[in-house]
């Protein structure tokens, strides 16, 4: 079980895990309950640049269509083919085999980042 203290989150409920330069990003299990079964999932390719607050990829589920917010500027170095593949991995394990994308990140990440308390009182 990842330590979801240990992570960052957007208001746009996504949460960030940051090793050295790369950030994992992912949907929070708060916002895969709100979608319902997700059914599909459009990325940004590898070596895309993506820019912090701006569209990177879409998320489909049985409820709705939304649109995927880039948290922080870099470089996709790194797409989960397995959510492209079986979507519903975004539902069943939202902060491990679903996440979505791996960002090298250029500067420093956004001041507008959330702690998990703070995410918590956000969703609450």
């Amino acid at each position: 079980m990842t330590d979801l203290t240990a992570l960052s989150y957007t208001s746009e409920h996504e949460w960030i895990a940051l090793d050295g330069d790369i950030a994992t990003v992912g949907i929070t299990d708060f916002a895969a309950e709100k979608l319902g079964d997700v059914v599909f999932v459009e990325l940004p390719g590898a070596d895309s640049a993506v820019s912090a607050g701006d569209v990177c990829g879409e998320i489909e589920s049985t409820k709705s269509v939304g649109e995927l917010y880039a948290p922080l500027s870099g470089t996709v170095v790194e797409v989960n083919d397995a959510v492209v593949d079986d979507p519903s991995l975004v539902n069943a394990e939202p902060f491990a085999g679903g996440w979505l994308i791996k960002i090298r990140l250029e500067g420093d990440l956004p001041g507008d980042l959330l702690d998990r308390a703070a995410y918590e009182e956000l969703t609450a």
